[in-house]
Parts: structure tokens; sequence; C-alpha cells
């Protein structure tokens, strides 16, 4: 399963995942990447399946089925539909009709159907945004979860713009920080940069200024080297996309140094803190042997200066 892929009409990003948890996200996106070309049959997922496709680490089916129930009822939440021109005409529709768990089967299951007026979300797609579901799943932050597939839409242009207004709505940011750039910097920012970078080429994330006073935030930019058409999704092998991303970590002029010691600990699945750690360890050889030649330097040239005074 590890060769999974997530594909859908682009109209589903335009839904705001409101409250949705990571592990929520994982779920619905383990959905999704199953349901596709399905039309409107009932898809069945075994417990364990769904485990392993949304990469879901509680092993008790009694959470396991409680956090299922959460996921749907925020789908049930999702306002999806159509508004005619003239706005005086609109109809709403939820995305599942059907959505069983049977936690007391033999083989424990969740059969789950699609609404008909929600087939073309998953279904002969003219136009869709695509990704490997391994690579979103392993996000941690849900900022960058749906910055990350907010991004593949536009992948092959490089170029993603969002209104502060959309931002917001769309990463579910708490009104909070609407007056609060540093906020936004520090807890939505940051962790897309550093989850995000591994895996687009040169990403840059630029904030919007508008006139008047103070010269208030009005939106975010992001831009990274477009992928071509027929790029692959799936993985390369663990060894070269390990050595992609840390490429792309260690030549991004946009990251501090410290974010890049973070984002390669994430890379690697090492503790927050271990690169950093040996970084600076390794200088500190460094500096202690450059202070011994320089001292040995040192003794070496008041010994010829004794002999040549001695002569």
């Amino acid at each position: 399963m590890c060769n999974e892929l997530v594909k859908y009409d682009p109209e589903l990003n335009t839904i705001p995942l409101s409250k949705f948890t990571p592990i929520e996200m994982n779920l619905f996106f383990s959905i999704i990447s199953r349901m596709r070309d399905q039309g409107n049959k009932t898809v069945s997922f075994s417990f364990e399946q769904l485990k392993e496709l949304s990469n879901y680490k509680p092993t008790a089916n009694k959470r396991f089925v409680d956090d299922i129930q959460r996921t749907y009822q925020k789908i049930l939440s999702l306002s999806f539909g159509r508004r005619s021109k003239c706005g005086l005409n609109s109809e709403f529709f939820v995305m599942f009709t059907k959505f069983k768990i049977d936690g007391e089967a033999e083989d424990p299951y969740v059969d789950i159907k699609i609404y008909p007026k929600a087939l073309h979300l998953l279904n002969d797609l003219e136009s869709w945004v695509s990704y490997a579901l391994t690579e979103f799943r392993d996000f941690k932050s849900s900022y960058a979860k749906t910055v990350f597939r907010l991004v593949k839409q536009f992948r092959t242009t490089g170029y993603s713009f969002f209104s502060k207004e959309d931002f917001f709505e769309l990463l579910d940011i708490p009104k909070s920080y609407w007056n609060s750039p540093s906020d936004v910097d520090k807890n939505v920012l940051k962790p897309i940069r550093e989850e995000l970078t591994p895996f687009f080429r040169g990403l840059t994330v630029r904030k919007k200024y508008g006139k008047g006073r103070g010269k208030p935030v009005i939106g975010y930019s992001f831009t990274w080297k477009p992928e071509k058409k027929d790029t692959n999704d799936f993985s390369q092998g663990q060894l070269q996309d390990e050595r992609q991303k840390l490429f792309n970590i260690q030549h991004n002029g946009e990251l501090t140094e410290q974010e890049k010691w973070r984002a390669t600990d994430k890379v690697k699945g090492l503790t927050l803190g271990s690169t950093e750690k040996q970084a600076l360890a390794d200088r500190q050889v460094e500096h202690d042997k450059t202070i011994r030649d320089q001292t040995r330097q040192e003794v070496l040239a008041e010994l010829r200066k004794g002999f040549g005074n001695h002569a």
C-alpha cells in the first residue's frame, strides 16, 4: 500500500476541513484514495486496511472506532453544493450517504458509499489534484497537510497565492491570530516551511502587504521549482527519496539553520534536536582542532625563533 495515490477534483480543495485533527485528515484522505473511480457502489474497508492506509498508530479497536466516528461527524459538517449565478438557487449535500461501522464482526470493517451528486469529486476527473498518500499522512502539522494538498494543485506552475481571508479559512487558523502576525509566523508558517521544504525544491513563503497604516498582511504566496507534468508521485526508494529531501533542505535559502536542523530530524525520523546536537558537537571538535593546530604552530614558531637566536 506504499504506492497509494490520492486523486480528486480540485473542488475538494476549496472546502475547509474545519477542526479536523491530523489523524482525522489521514483517515479522510485514506478513504478518498480508495473510493476514486468506484462510482456509487459501496466500498468496504477492513479496520486493518484503513489503519495501514492512514498509518494509524493506536492499536485498540475501541479508540479506532471513536476516531472514525469523529471523522465522519466532521465530514458531515463539510459544505458541498452548488449555487446559481443569480444567487437565488442553491443546493447542498453531504459527501457520503452510507457510513457503516461494524466493530463486532470477526473482521471489523467500515462500509462507505458516496452520494450521487458528489460522484464528480472522485470519478471521471477532467482536472485533478494528486499526490502520494504516504507523503501526506506523514506530516505532523494539520497546517502542513492542508498547504501540501493546496500547493499540489499548482504543482506544475510553481506558484500559488491565497488572500489572508482564504488562508485563514482553508487552514482553520484561530481567529485570535488575525491581528497577531508573530503567532502566524511561529505556529503556522514555521511548521509549514519545515515540513514542506523537503518535498518542494526552492520553496519560499512570502507575505503580501497592503497599503495603509502598519502595512497589514493581505495574503500569502508560495513559490517552488515547478514539477513536470509527468512527475512520478510515488516513492523512488527510501535512500533516493531521503537524499532528495535532504538536498532540498540544505539548498533552501529561506530556512534558518535551526529550521534546517529540525527539518532534517523529521526526514530522518530522529528526535527533534538530534541534528542540532550533532552539528554543534562537530563544530566543537573542529574548533578544538583549530585551537590545537594554532597552538602547535605557535610552539613551533617559538622553537624556531629560539634556535635562530641560539645560532
